[in-house]
């Protein structure tokens, strides 16, 4: 018998089968970069966009063979790994894919159990469950892998009381800058190779007992020189939600393409992180240093109105701040959102961060395709890979 569940974080509402069940999920535990250099990348996601220290795990605390970094910003961890040594499995990720996400982790109730659920459904080890301690209890871990090298990280950490996990410390600092007001993430979106979606789509819906609640063909995605296809997957309660991209044929090479090209394979392609207030967000975020993609034309902004009025809604932010700020608008039957995108946060054109506030609306923005996509290719021309 199928059942509604309905998420209030999100406001995400659909009728699910209740045979998916067999893997809840209870949000994103933590998202795990591994990276060149942990220290440094650590100071810039610090200054760039406002995350705390957190915990540390080093030579210091007994680790001799890499360095992690732990982040926190309300409801968001991140880690950042760097190897010690040259032939490190940590560093010998990075020389192949550049800066990127390893590990996005999902906090669960039972490790063993989702472990067990998933292998049995033909997911690949990564980590078996495995037991952690210290004086403020223990924490169960267990991992599989999904698309290219990427992993999902079953975490239970129902009696664990510490900072973050056994073998951490509470990491002081003197240097912590105001957080820019990022909540959650709202959704992690990974690039796959060409004809590799459905594949993928059917291993979430196999593996991992989640629903396909989006999609977009290249009819829907494409500029006048490239295009993409994307289905959205979403587990039972619409607390964890991966967009899933394959490339399509265009006239020139997409920026899925581009980023196959250059990470080496199949990865996460961008992070988004929600706001209650875009507006002030991303004016911390521009005056701390942090690049977003090229603003709309003004064609752009003068048919905003339009499209909130064929779906009922009233813009509540003044169009012209978020003009300023290049933020762009869109709406479906529930609501509207606002949404940015930074530029590459590394060399390679790989990871991005998308900034998102949802004022009901429930979509990914699919109004904003065409103007995001030609922004994204002046850059892709910029860098001579369009």
């Amino acid at each position: 018998m199928a059942k509604k569940v309905k998420n209030v974080e999100y406001g995400l509402e659909k009728i699910f089968d209740g045979a998916q069940d067999f893997l809840p999920l209870l949000g994103t535990d933590y998202i795990e970069f591994y990276v060149g250099n942990a220290k440094q990348a650590a100071h810039f996601y610090k200054t760039a966009f406002g995350f705390q220290s957190y915990a540390y795990a080093g030579l210091e605390t007994g680790v001799r063979d890499r360095a992690s970094y732990v982040l926190k910003q309300d409801k968001i961890r991140i880690v950042l790994t760097t190897a010690l040594k040259s032939d490190h499995p940590v560093g010998e990720h990075v020389k192949k894919h550049g800066d990127g996400v390893k590990i996005v982790a999902l906090w669960v109730e039972d490790a063993r159990k989702a472990y067990e659920e998933t292998t049995k459904r033909g997911a690949k080890s990564y980590m078996e469950p495995t037991v952690e301690k210290d004086e403020h209890g223990e924490v169960v871990r267990a991992g599989i892998y999904t698309y290219g090298e990427t992993v999902h990280m079953f975490v239970e950490r129902k009696n664990y009381d510490g900072t973050f996990l056994p073998g951490f410390v509470k990491w002081e600092s003197d240097y912590n800058p105001e957080p820019v007001g990022f909540k959650f993430v709202d959704h992690m979106v990974g690039n796959v190779g060409w004809n590799e979606m459905n594949t993928w789509v059917k291993w979430y819906e196999d593996v991992m007992g989640f629903v396909n609640f989006l999609s977009f063909d290249d009819k829907q995605i494409h500029t006048e020189y490239s295009a993409l296809m994307s289905k959205v997957m979403s587990n039972g309660n619409g607390r964890i939600k991966f967009p899933i991209n394959e490339p399509a044929e265009g006239n020139k090479k997409s920026q899925i393409e581009e980023y196959l090209d250059f990470y080496e394979g199949p990865g996460v392609q961008h992070i988004a992180v929600a706001t209650d207030d875009i507006l002030k967000t991303v004016s911390d975020m521009r005056k701390r240093g942090v690049e977003f993609l090229s603003v709309p034309p003004q064609s752009y902004y003068d048919l905003v109105p339009n499209r909130l009025k064929e779906f009922d809604h009233e813009l509540e932010e003044d169009i012209k701040k978020l003009q300023a700020l290049g933020i762009m608008i869109d709406a479906d039957e529930e609501g509207y959102l606002l949404q940015i995108f930074t530029k590459p946060v590394e060399d390679r054109p790989t990871l991005f961060f998308e900034v998102i506030q949802r004022m009901g609306a429930k979509g990914f923005g699919a109004g904003n395709f065409k103007a995001l996509f030609e922004s994204i290719e002046r850059e892709q021309e910029l860098r001579g890979t369009l």
